[in-house]
């Protein structure tokens, strides 16, 4: 059997370039798996930083909570003081006014 293929058939290129698209495949895919992996840690990252972040953020608003908790409990209690001493001041007040009478 006589081949009819030549030097200058392109099948010869053809199956080389075959195996070098079969050998970069893997690299190429290695790469962009690389490339997902990267990009993933990086976002994981941003996220820790974003959470610590966040976190100091809902303690000082806890705080701030508090605090303000605190001070209407205190106002309360003077509320409760003042309308005592108003109620006070209005018995004496009857007492001076039934008194008059």
């Amino acid at each position: 059997m006589i081949s009819d293929k030549t030097l200058f058939d392109n099948d010869q290129y053809r199956e080389k370039s075959k195996e070098k698209r079969k050998e970069g495949i893997p690299l190429e895919k290695l790469k962009n798996l690389e490339d997902k992996i990267s990009a993933a840690i990086e976002r994981v990252r941003s996220l820790k930083d974003e959470k610590v972040i966040l976190q100091r953020k809902v303690k000082e608003l806890e705080e701030l909570l508090d605090e303000k908790n605190q001070e209407i409990e205190h106002l309360r209690a003077e509320k409760n003081m003042v309308k005592s001493q108003i109620e006070d001041l209005l018995s004496e007040l009857d007492l001076i006014e039934s008194g008059k009478e």
